[in-house]
């Protein structure tokens, strides 16, 4: 008897450590666990900011920026290859928090209607929806959480009414080591037809993304963090279909055209939502961070910051005196913990004198879960693929060492 050939099992790419840290001559000196604020660049996103600034100082900045025009169009198209759209769905910001404004404040709305989101959301974007209750009369809607600490799915499909507006939700707090579900909130938005945007501010790069699966219609990201790009970049994505929903908060002479005295015409597509003036130089880098994050492969970032990160839980654990406080079942590169009668603030001071990089989660960050949880101010330590289990151990080892002094 024929028996079939089996199918092949799918190669499971890794990450070459040691390349990256090849790449990153910063890991001979620091141990950096904070790359949910800014992580290291590598060398090659490093060479592609000073280049184009070199040429900016040889032939100035608008002669500089025709000469890379093409490498400008191809940034484009690097970041929708990372989230699987297209190019014409994307426009280039200085932060996350102006993509992420420029979705949130382009949305027309009417009075009365409702935002609904989670406890886990951000400071900035929350004060964005006070600040649009105050002046346009929105209600906010938060859907509770369960024990775990992951998002009530059918208590938040139950909040769903004619006057929900906006479905808001950011993908991987800043805080707690959980990662929402994204997927699931897209199959509740599109059931119910609701928009949906969603903060991928600390999962792009982190995680691989592909906004047709998750069902977002508008998605906003950093370039700083698991991307590794320079500070002052970021992304927006407004799925194609959804654009004439959206008005740009902020036209001038680069995305509408002034046509008569008392009118001026938008342009159309996604150009219309970003701005004249930018540093090219950081967005060519964001680009080459990208590039840098593709060839790697994302479901082997992924894995690769998983297994860091939970090694680093488990470790902590082990630890007297620490409380690590990440909740839920699905849990990201972020991990946060308090030492008991040691205040975050020292610790992050104590380990930056042994070269070791974390920050400091204040309650009012995410103040919503603070409260809930009765969360203090937390140490932050977040891994990248770059890191290794040998930072991890110096890592702990030093935590144990401040919290046995302080006992």
């Amino acid at each position: 008897m024929n028996c079939a050939a089996p199918s092949p099992v799918p190669e499971v790419k890794l990450i070459d450590v040691a390349r990256t840290r090849r790449d990153t001559p910063a890991c001979e000196k620091v141990v950096h666990f904070n790359n949910a604020g800014a992580s290291l660049m590598p060398n090659l996103v490093l060479d592609t900011c000073i280049e184009h600034l070199w040429l900016e100082a040889r032939i100035g900045g608008y002669e500089a920026a025709e000469e890379a025009q093409a490498r400008h169009e191809a940034i484009y198209r690097s970041i929708a290859t990372l989230l699987h759209a297209s190019p014409e769905e994307i426009a280039l910001a200085d932060s996350a928090t102006r993509a992420w404004h420029l979705a949130f404040q382009g949305l027309q709305t009417p009075r009365g209607a409702k935002i609904l989101t989670t406890r886990t959301s951000y400071a900035s974007n929350f004060i964005a929806f006070l600040h649009r209750a105050r002046k346009d009369g929105l209600e906010i809607d938060v859907a509770p959480c369960d024990d775990a600490g992951d998002l009530d799915l059918d208590a938040f499909e139950q909040r769903i009414d004619g006057r929900v507006a906006l479905i808001a939700l950011t993908h991987i707090p800043t805080n707690g080591g959980i990662i929402n579900p994204a997927e699931a909130v897209g199959k509740i938005a599109r059931k119910y037809g609701v928009p949906y945007l969603l903060d991928a501010c600390q999962s792009a790069g982190q995680l691989p993304l592909d906004v047709t699966r998750i069902g977002c219609d508008m998605l906003s990201s950093t370039g700083r963090k698991f991307l590794r790009a320079p500070r002052g970049t970021g992304f927006l994505y407004v799925r194609r279909a959804f654009l004439d929903r959206l008005e740009p908060p902020m036209p001038d002479l680069h995305s509408a055209t002034w046509t008569t005295p008392d009118d001026y015409r938008p342009h159309e597509g996604m150009r219309a939502f970003e701005m004249w003036e930018s540093n090219l130089a950081m967005k060519l880098g964001l680009g080459a961070a990208v590039d840098y994050a593709l060839d790697l492969g994302l479901d082997a970032i992924r894995g690769r910051i998983r297994d860091l990160a939970d090694l680093l839980r488990r470790r902590l654990h082990a630890l007297n005196g620490i409380r690590v406080r990440d909740t839920g079942t699905e849990q990201g590169g972020i991990v946060t913990f308090d030492i008991a009668n040691v205040a975050a603030s020292i610790v992050k001071s104590r380990l930056r004198e042994q070269s070791m990089h974390i920050t400091v989660s204040l309650p009012s960050h995410t103040l919503l879960d603070a409260m809930e949880r009765n969360l203090p101010k937390m140490v932050r330590a977040s891994v990248h693929y770059y890191n290794t289990e040998e930072e991890i151990d110096r890592f702990c080892e030093a935590v144990h060492a401040i919290s046995s002094k302080d006992a």
